[in-house]
């Protein structure tokens, strides 16, 4: 690595970013660190991040289908707003997954304000999806949505300096949309890219029907 110049990626110690000094009611924890998923749509997982930029700081939302690890919904916003962070996502998540009522959906999450609030948790309930949360102040807990921000923050975030807002933001959606999503592989996936291991899965089902 020294002979060609090049550096190893550092990933930077977790910091607990969750206001969970609320009144709102919080759910017990279904998963219990249990991160696996036998179908799509079976185990959501959602946290929010922090990225800097010149003209201030954004905040990244994203929800995550566990079982094939795809980025399903994401927002970045100015403010931690309810309406901007969770329920923005989680719009979008409901847009690109469609939800079979006789295949039961765990969404899991900290127990931060936006998650708790009533404006989201009711996105829940009328969909009839058990809500999960984790312990108090345990990242450990949601540690499948933390290794993810770890991740696009060692091979993007921590690469660039953004000047403003818009460059962060197109940033993050090519990140999301253009590689993670389609051409980056994953070892929970048998080190398959999204895209492939989607393909395959669809062809199985073909066989079996």
């Amino acid at each position: 690595m020294s002979k060609n110049g090049w550096k190893s990626i550092w990933k930077k110690k977790f910091k607990i970013t969750t206001n969970s000094n609320h009144s709102h009611p919080v759910c017990r924890n279904h998963l219990q660190q249990e991160f696996s998923s036998e179908r799509l749509n079976q185990v959501w997982v959602s946290d929010i991040t922090y990225i800097k930029t010149a003209e201030g700081w954004l905040y990244l939302t994203c929800v995550m289908d566990l079982f094939d690890r795809k980025i399903i919904g994401w927002s970045i916003s100015s403010t931690l707003k309810t309406a901007d962070t969770s329920v923005s996502a989680i719009d979008k998540a409901f847009k690109s997954r469609r939800i079979k009522q006789q295949e039961p959906l765990v969404f899991h999450s900290d127990r931060g304000i936006q998650y708790a609030a009533r404006e989201f948790s009711d996105k829940l309930i009328y969909r009839k999806i058990t809500r999960s949360m984790s312990g108090k102040g345990n990242c450990y807990d949601n540690a499948v949505a933390e290794s993810f921000f770890k991740t696009l923050k060692a091979e993007l975030v921590y690469q660039n300096s953004y000047k403003t807002r818009e460059q962060e933001y197109l940033s993050v959606f090519e990140y999301i949309e253009g590689f993670y999503n389609t051409h980056r592989r994953h070892s929970k996936l048998g080190n398959l890219t999204i895209k492939e291991f989607t393909y395959l899965i669809n062809n199985q089902i073909k066989k079996v029907a």
